[in-house]
């Protein structure tokens, strides 16, 4: 499925900021927000839609530009997103802000828009899908914590061996930025279900069906990676760390390269399956992304050794939050099998 492939790409992205160890964070950051920024978005609505400027050209000023707000709020998420996930860690921090990100950016536009929808079998599938995954985040925050106290109390000796995960930021700190990317990075969702009149105006211009998102994704993407490009290059300038660049080698390049388009092109991958889920796809489609990242986040972190040297409760939380994760993903399709019964449109 669409959905697991975004879940994919969107849980894994990140890994552009752990596997380039001779980088700062905003060399690495910079780096895949300005490939992110150039390589996908433009490209993709350029190639598929007709005559992309007339559409724009053809809707209301007001409309583009809240679309690329909404992008640039996003795009603030995302800079909290990397400290986050520098922080408390890849499987914690993906784990915690996809589900944050669920909550403002699955229920909340789901009770804005579809009111009608919400206290139908549906609707309250979707609440309970949603909260099915809270408890899995639960588990997974847990274990996230009980990985930080083995890690911390193990320090000196891993160090001496090697291999030891620096823990430079508290975690109380690093909570806070998962707080506000969660937030604030839900705005993607926002902009997919507001900027729906731009898809519409580009399928009438000729636009297949699962191209039509593109139109939406371009403003949207320029906002977001704008907005995190030069925050980068400011924190570049600030440190003087311009010239940490030069010592990368071939494999940090293929991992900003990854970071660069894996990020956007899980969410225009998202998007395509949002449309073929059909009306209500961008309530649950959303939802079953998230869970696929966050999936995808902890095994990436349980390969890279992110939890070598914790304790079996540690790992017994962590496979308790995958589990409930996977019950929360079956419960998703049941809702969107319901909602479309009961008819309604996204």
């Amino acid at each position: 499925m669409l959905v697991i492939v975004a879940g994919a790409l969107e849980g894994l992205f990140s890994l552009g900021v752990t596997r380039t160890p001779k980088w700062k964070w905003e060399n690495s950051w910079g780096l895949g927000s300005l490939i992110a920024l150039v390589v996908v978005p433009w490209p993709l609505a350029l190639l598929t839609i007709p005559d992309l400027f007339a559409v724009y050209g053809a809707l209301p000023a007001s409309k583009l530009l809240l679309t690329f707000l909404f992008g640039v709020g996003w795009g603030l998420g995302g800079i909290f997103w990397g400290k986050a996930i520098a922080a408390v860690g890849l499987a914690l921090g993906v784990s915690l802000l996809m589900g944050l990100i669920n909550v403002f950016g699955s229920l909340v536009p789901f009770a804005l828009f579809q009111r009608q929808q919400v206290l139908t079998a549906g609707g309250l599938t979707l609440i309970g899908a949603v909260t099915i995954m809270l408890f899995g985040i639960v588990f997974l925050a847990r274990a996230g914590q009980l990985k930080e106290q083995d890690l911390a109390a193990s320090s000196t000796s891993a160090e001496a061996g090697g291999a030891a995960v620096k823990i430079s930021t508290p975690f109380s700190i690093g909570l806070l930025f998962c707080v506000l990317s969660g937030a604030l990075s839900a705005l993607v969702n926002f902009s997919f279900i507001a900027g729906a009149d731009i898809g519409v105006a580009a399928q009438e211009a000729g636009a297949p069906l699962w191209a039509r998102g593109f139109a939406i994704w371009a403003l949207v993407f320029t906002g977001n990676y704008l907005v995190n490009f030069l925050y980068a290059a400011w924190l570049m300038a600030r440190n003087r760390s311009f010239g940490q660049i030069a010592r990368g080698d071939v494999q940090h390049w293929f991992w900003v390269g990854f970071m660069g388009i894996a990020w956007p092109a899980g969410i225009a991958v998202y998007g395509i399956a949002a449309y073929l889920l059909g009306d209500f796809g961008a309530y649950v489609g959303f939802p079953m992304m998230l869970v696929c990242s966050i999936l995808f986040g902890n095994l990436a972190g349980a390969l890279s050794g992110e939890w070598k040297g914790t304790s079996p409760a540690a790992r017994q939380a962590m496979v308790a939050g995958v589990l409930i994760l996977i019950l929360a993903l079956g419960v998703m399709g049941l809702a969107n099998q319901l909602l479309a019964k009961g008819g309604g449109h996204a």
